[in-house]
């Protein structure tokens, strides 16, 4: 709570509950990202990356959370709280990329998370679902650092990644730019010019993404995979 200056003594002043929330989601996420070391111990093969390690395992919990909460629609408080701790992971991981990765290997990351919004909460719900595909995503790079490549499990993963990146990400980025397109004249101009640019970048960076997912887990090279897992 802030403290303001009334007729020379010092009054209490009101913090906005988001404000709240954002900075206690940021601490939990930064709390879970260091006590990752711990609970989930990085593999001989990971050593080298410990921090991608934590950061990965991170993100996985995030995307178990906010996948969850946007398929939980129907119930309104959870939908709104998932929401409203979004924010904070996305400080949390753009603080902890800024710290340990250089910067043009981050920014495709570093970008997704500036432009998703809460100001629209069914409009940032919707957005969420692309969360259920990250959690394949994040599984999948587990499996990379842990040298589990050449396995049954990665291989279903493979498909499972596959198929909700286009249920869940390529058709969800098409949604939202349908719903953009169809109430242009109701939302104010900056968000809808905001929200025009970024799905305009991501859909293509996406596109990009899944023909490497497809190249590399179903025509990969040994030197495809070996560059996966240094990056």
């Amino acid at each position: 709570m802030a403290v303001g200056r009334q007729r020379g003594r010092w009054v209490p002043m009101a913090v906005s509950p988001g404000l709240l929330l954002v900075a206690g989601s940021f601490a939990a996420f930064r709390l879970l990202n260091r006590g990752l070391e711990l609970l989930v111990p990085p593999p001989p093969s990971a050593q080298r990356n410990r921090w991608k390690w934590r950061n990965i395992c991170t993100s996985l919990a995030h995307s178990v959370l906010s996948g969850g909460g946007a398929l939980h629609s129907p119930s309104w408080p959870l939908s709104l709280l998932t929401a409203s701790l979004i924010p904070g992971y996305f400080l949390e991981d753009f603080v902890d990329m800024l710290c340990n990765q250089k910067l043009h290997q981050s920014w495709e990351l570093l970008f997704h998370h500036s432009v998703v919004s809460p100001e629209y909460i069914g409009f940032a719900l919707v957005a969420l679902l692309v969360e259920i595909n990250s959690i394949f995503l994040h599984l999948r790079q587990i499996l990379l650092m842990a040298n589990l490549v050449h396995t049954s499990c990665y291989r279903l993963n493979s498909i499972l990644n596959l198929g909700t990146y286009m249920v869940f990400r390529i058709a969800t980025l098409a949604w939202m730019s349908r719903w953009l397109f169809l109430n242009r004249e109701s939302v104010p101009l900056a968000t809808y010019s905001i929200g025009t640019a970024g799905m305009a970048i991501m859909t293509p960076m996406n596109v990009i993404l899944f023909y490497r997912l497809l190249r590399r887990d179903f025509f990969k090279s040994s030197r495809d995979v070996q560059w996966e897992k240094e990056q």
